[in-house]
């Protein structure tokens, strides 16, 4: 995504117009638009009152992702009482079907044994407690499913 989507999506995103952040910041709203659209860029000190009135660190507002923050925030706003009580499968058989059906044609019993086996190594290799462990075999997973392993 390019600075300027970031600056944009980062402000839709805290719910500021043009001439809000024109204001703010001492500016023209045809300033800000050239920002959004990559005809200029913010200087330094701009980019960062952006970042404060985005509430974003600087960091994050140069490699805005609407999507990522938006998971993130949704993510971070669940209790770990509310994610206990959650059904992730239920939830994310929505999107991917397979997740409510495979058990019916997938023998589970011949994966479960080297399952364990690796989330027990991880554990007394490494130290992880259980969920750790489940997290870490799932990104090597990830992985290995993206071509990186």
């Amino acid at each position: 995504m390019s600075l300027g989507s970031s600056l944009y999506q980062a402000r839709k995103k805290s719910g500021l117009s043009q001439e809000n952040v024109a204001e703010k910041l001492g500016v023209s709203r045809q300033t800000i638009t050239k920002w959004e659209t990559g005809e200029t860029l913010p200087d330094i000190r701009q980019s960062k009152g952006l970042a404060v009135l985005y509430h974003v660190s600087l960091d994050e507002l140069i490699e805005y992702d609407f999507d990522e923050q938006q998971a993130r925030q949704m993510v971070e706003s669940v209790s770990d009482e509310a994610q206990a009580r959650i059904d992730w499968n239920k939830v994310w058989s929505k999107k991917y079907p397979v997740l409510a059906v495979y058990h019916q044609n997938v023998r589970l019993q011949d994966y479960a044994p080297q399952l364990r086996e690796m989330l027990t190594r991880l554990q007394v290799e490494y130290g992880y407690n259980s969920t750790d462990a489940v997290l870490v075999l799932k990104d090597i997973l990830a992985r290995v499913w993206k071509g990186q392993l």
